[in-house]
């Protein structure tokens, strides 16, 4: 095993991807338990939905009342993304036959498609795409499950501090796009619409409401 990571640097690339994957899942898994969702219900989570930060906002808006429509509509418009990464793969990575592609769709996520992109070889694109994919589904599953079950013997969440996870856990995974003043400004001012909204709205519709932000990083026209 060592020997192949050495010489493959696409799978070390993986293996170090699943590695951080595994501790994210282990989080997942003891957020959802600590929010009342039983085993059954997040392994089925995992297994059909496998939506990574979606799945996280899915928890904690359902945990604060949302309605069903509204954590829908949030997990639609939080992976509205993979509809360009869909067609940025197309046909070269996951071939024409149609299983092959209902499989590749439900294992794309933002790593499998950098992984493939990234590589310049039709034959390696491939490679790449299903290696990261299936990785990461068989990591995120097992660590999930894992952190379910070790997060149903805490008991009281916060006793652990397990209730701030969920929002420690969204804030990880957002600081690495702050990297410019728009994503800044986006960040801040759907911070300052949901934090306005949530006195005077139904749980879940204030997150919704901060997307309105993503108009701030929108360019502005210049004047002829």
């Amino acid at each position: 095993m060592r020997s192949i990571l050495r010489t493959d640097p696409i799978a070390r690339d993986v293996a170090a991807l699943c590695a951080a994957a595994a501790v994210v899942g282990l989080s997942f898994g003891a957020i959802a338990s600590a929010a009342g969702l039983p085993l059954s219900q997040i392994v089925a989570m995992n297994a059909l939905l496998y939506a990574g930060g979606a799945q996280f906002l899915a928890v904690g808006l359902a945990g604060a009342g949302a309605t069903a429509a509204a954590i829908v509509l949030a997990g639609l418009l939080l992976n509205a993304r993979h509809l360009p990464f869909g067609l940025a793969i197309g046909n070269e990575v996951l071939g024409e036959r149609r299983s092959a592609r209902l499989l590749g769709s439900h294992l794309l996520t933002d790593e499998s498609v950098a992984f493939a992109l990234a590589q310049s070889d039709p034959a390696h694109r491939r490679r790449a795409y299903w290696l990261t994919g299936i990785s990461l589904f068989l990591t995120w599953n097992v660590s999930a499950a894992a952190g379910a079950i070790a997060g149903s013997a805490l008991g009281d969440p916060d006793t652990f501090g397990v209730d701030a996870a969920f929002p420690a856990a969204l804030l990880a995974l957002t600081l690495p796009s702050l990297k410019d003043r728009p994503a800044v400004l986006v960040a801040v001012g759907g911070a300052v619409l949901a934090l306005a909204t949530t006195p005077l709205l139904p749980a879940g519709l204030p997150v919704l409401v901060a997307l309105l932000a993503v108009a701030l990083a929108l360019p502005v026209p210049k004047k002829s």
